[in-house]
């Protein structure tokens, strides 16, 4: 059985969500590394890949709103690669633009604390670019 783990990737934390149905999406934890320490990230990562039996991981892949690839996105595509030398798993790059605005904006609406916003923000992005991509496999 698949088992997927979406991931929001920023300079010094790691959202996560993961989805053991393939339907729904669910918040799991923010990782914390030292700003740009991505090899620290790396392990990480590949800790909870085994931990949870991962099968396909869903990266974040910021692009501009014009589509060009930036640094950002760049990033990603690096941290995919440096997972593959390591775990030989399905990885996908998701288009994410606006996933980190849209999680603000639901934790706004739900009237959560600016603190609460900061600590819940990058695992509920993980969580939106996860459903957005199960839900396009589905439909």
């Amino acid at each position: 059985m698949i088992k997927y783990m979406g991931l929001d990737l920023g300079s010094k934390t790691l959202g996560l969500s993961i989805s053991e149905s393939g339907i729904i999406a669910n918040n799991l934890t923010t990782l914390y590394f030292k700003e740009h320490d991505y090899e620290e990230a790396v392990k990480k990562m590949v800790e909870v890949i085994d931990q949870y039996k991962i099968t396909c991981l869903v990266i974040g892949y910021p692009k501009h709103m014009n589509n060009d690839v930036g640094i950002r996105a760049k990033i990603s595509e690096d941290f995919k690669e440096s997972i593959l030398k390591v775990r030989p798993i399905e990885i996908v790059l998701w288009d994410e633009r606006l996933s980190t605005r849209s999680a603000i904006t639901a934790m706004i609406g739900q009237k959560q604390s600016r603190s609460k916003q900061k600590q819940k923000k990058d695992e509920l992005a993980a969580t939106l670019i996860l459903q957005n991509y199960l839900d396009y496999k589905r439909g």
